[in-house]
């Protein structure tokens, strides 16, 4: 697969909603409740637009949706947002997609006076990749809060500053 045949868009269609489910559902690091969380975001956006306070860029190969990142400005702050998910499709991992939508996330964020992005994540060992990922990405690991999720399944809070 070429660099130039993946298409970015960051505008939102109801068939996003099930490709996003198709998404995280074939990671296998989700469970049915958090599959669910991942498809109701896009929904919420679809059903009430820029209100839902959710921003989405989604990367496309022939016509198929096979990443996203969700984002949105972090209530009762002026420039920190939320990073809420990133997901590629399994068989699309690994082609620099992920890399490219973080960018691209980044710099939108940065455009409309965002400073700092925050990202969290579970320091189970099924997420080393996830965490490795944000690292490479120049991310700071700022926290962890242990037993988060349940009992060893920790938090992990990156940030990065972008200048």
């Amino acid at each position: 697969m070429k660099k130039e045949s993946v298409i970015y868009r960051t505008d939102v269609k109801a068939s996003d909603i099930e490709a996003v489910g198709e998404i995280v559902r074939s990671t296998n690091f989700f469970n049915s409740e958090e599959i669910e969380v991942a498809m109701g975001l896009v929904e919420e956006r679809v059903e009430t637009g820029i209100e839902s306070g959710y921003e989405f860029v989604f990367a496309e190969v022939d016509g198929k949706v096979v990443g996203y990142t969700c984002y949105g400005r972090i209530p009762c702050t002026k420039h920190s947002f939320d990073l809420y998910w990133i997901a590629i499709h399994q068989d699309f991992r690994g082609l620099g997609i992920g890399k490219e939508l973080m960018d691209r996330t980044e710099k939108v964020i940065k455009e409309i006076g965002g400073i700092g992005v925050y990202v969290e994540t579970s320091s189970k060992e099924l997420y080393h990749p996830t965490r490795s990922f944000y690292l490479k990405m120049n991310y700071i690991e700022k926290a962890l809060f242990e037993d988060f999720y349940d009992k060893n399944d920790g938090k992990v809070v990156y940030v990065k500053f972008l200048s």
